[in-house]
């Protein structure tokens, strides 16, 4: 193990594997929030670089399982009525992703931080957003925002879910909608990153290595979901991400 991957000893490279696995679980059964669990899990023990590394594959991966789960038809319609997200996104994404190593370590990590900690604070105390749902700048601003936060961090769960909320998309089309998002961003942030550095000979096996366990907690977040009270879970998932949030900011600050 030293031999291919000499920043991970045998308990921390465990602990990677959890985290992946506790990820995936997550994304199974709310269908967002795997980056900032990796992210927020991972710079516990990596530097923020590796870390959002590290996330890469899995999530590419698992988004690409979550936008087909009702076959590819339902999914190009969803491209078709999200474009604008989705163009903006792109774009800003790569913009973004090309500035990841010339960002001061704790800039990064309160940039991944503060969007994390307010999404979670704001559905935990009931906040709730309107919006038109034929407003094509507020749909661009969406995505340019999720872009931005993508590229930096890797992760634009928070964004897109608050905007897909807003318009008030139904359940099952709002999960597949982020899979369909979240999957034409991942293929754009493999594509940025491959450029910025991140991605490299001495990361990306360490990122394919964490595709089996997301993978694995994914199928088994999709199998308890219909089992508990979805509600309860998600509030219990957002206390997770709030916790999370707060320790990414405390470590930028202090």
């Amino acid at each position: 193990m030293d031999a291919f991957f000499p920043f991970l000893g045998p308990l921390t490279f465990i602990i990677v594997l959890c985290i992946a696995f506790c990820a995936g679980f997550v994304k199974g059964v709310v269908g967002f929030a795997m980056p900032l669990v990796l992210i927020s899990g991972l710079t516990l023990f990596l530097a923020p670089e590796l870390a959002l590394a590290g996330l890469i594959a899995p999530t590419l991966v698992t988004n690409i399982v979550q936008s087909m789960r009702q076959g590819p038809r339902a999914a190009w319609i969803s491209v078709k009525a999200f474009r604008y997200f989705l163009i903006a996104g792109g774009i800003t994404l790569v913009i973004a992703a090309q500035m990841v190593r010339v960002v001061p370590e704790r800039l990064l990590l309160f940039v991944i931080g503060v969007p994390a900690f307010g999404y979670a604070a704001l559905q935990l105390s009931g906040v709730q957003f309107s919006l038109t749902r034929n407003s094509k700048l507020v749909e661009i601003v969406a995505g340019a925002v999720a872009g931005i936060l993508g590229g930096f961090a890797g992760t634009w769960g928070p964004t897109t879910v608050m905007y897909l909320t807003a318009i008030n998309t139904p359940k099952l089309d709002q999960l597949r909608v982020q899979g369909v998002i979240y999957g034409l961003g991942s293929v754009a942030l493999v594509g940025a990153h491959f450029g910025s550095g991140v991605l490299r000979a001495e990361t990306v096996p360490f990122s394919l290595l964490l595709v089996a366990p997301a993978l694995i907690g994914m199928w088994a977040g999709s199998r308890v979901v219909d089992r508990i009270d979805q509600v309860m879970f998600k509030r219990a998932t957002l206390i997770v991400l709030l916790i999370a949030g707060a320790n990414l900011i405390r470590r930028a600050v202090f």
